[in-house]
């Protein structure tokens, strides 16, 4: 039988979709208030993957990626979810939305993003959010899955992740 651990904390992971228009820096301030300092950013890189959001958000959409320098309890993103889904509609206009915020936690092992859609491949949390692991580390890199969102199989972004998973590491060492 295996013995409980409470699990490590993780990183904190934001991706930002929005229209080129958007006042991404109002958002990215609201983001800091709530969550502290970025550790580090990748992006602003043109949306390009599928046109599925366009009718609701333009043509013209960039997305950040975000990780956070404070550590959060896994047992978070719920609320973190619940939050930014607010944070979507502040921001609607004619009850579209201007920006899609998608919250997430890095650990060492996996990309865990968080979705109010129930899949066969994504875990029930609470609050009627859903877990999905979107990315598994392996062997040094970052590996996807059928379900992976287009986007999350880049390679910069991988490069990117692998730069934060190092810095997730050391935090967990000192602490």
């Amino acid at each position: 039988m295996g013995t409980v651990q409470k699990p490590a904390p993780v990183k904190l992971f934001i991706g930002i979709m929005y229209d080129e228009l958007f006042e991404i820096n109002r958002l990215l301030e609201r983001l800091k208030t709530k969550f502290g300092d970025a550790d580090d950013r990748y992006g602003p890189v043109k949306f390009s993957w599928t046109d599925y959001y366009a009718p609701e958000m333009g043509g013209r959409l960039k997305k950040l990626y975000v990780c956070y320098s404070k550590l959060v309890d896994r047992t978070e993103l719920p609320d973190i979810k619940l939050w930014t889904n607010a944070l979507e509609q502040e921001s609607a206009a004619d009850g579209k939305r201007k920006t899609n915020i998608d919250p997430g936690y890095l650990a060492r092992d996996k990309l865990v993003l968080a979705t109010t859609k129930d899949f066969y491949h994504r875990l029930y949390l609470s609050k009627g959010i859903y877990g999905e692991v979107t990315l598994h580390f392996r062997q040094g890199s970052f590996r996807h899955f059928s379900w992976t969102y287009p986007d999350y199989k880049e390679e910069k972004l991988h490069e990117f992740l692998i730069k934060a998973r190092a810095s997730l590491a050391g935090k967990i060492r000192k602490e």
